[in-house]
């Protein structure tokens, strides 16, 4: 069953749909909230370190470079839509399920 939190895009690139909790006591995924994939990060809100915490989280979580992904929409709210290029639906999939398991 498809993650309703991922778009596969015919450039070879996925979007995700994140709702972001900062000021979490640890950085990790946190499971489902609604359509959205939830996050804690341990940065604060305050210059983008949130948001690079989260880039990093991301990277992270899908095995790609953290200049393959990026915020493309959300920016400075806590529903956050990030694309991420040279990583496969199935292969996101596989990994959000290994980290919510």
């Amino acid at each position: 069953m498809p993650l309703p939190c991922l778009t596969a895009h015919a450039d070879g690139s996925v979007t995700l749909t994140l709702r972001v909790q900062p000021r979490a006591s640890r950085t990790a995924i946190a499971g489902m909230h609604g359509d959205a994939l939830k996050v804690q990060v341990s940065a604060p809100p305050v210059d983008a370190a949130a948001n690079e915490a989260v880039v990093a989280l991301v990277a992270e979580l899908l095995g790609v470079p953290r200049s393959a992904v990026g915020i493309i929409r959300g920016a400075t709210s806590r529903t956050k839509v990030v694309r991420a290029h040279g990583v496969t639906v199935s292969a996101a999939e596989y990994a959000i399920g290994c980290a919510l398991a």
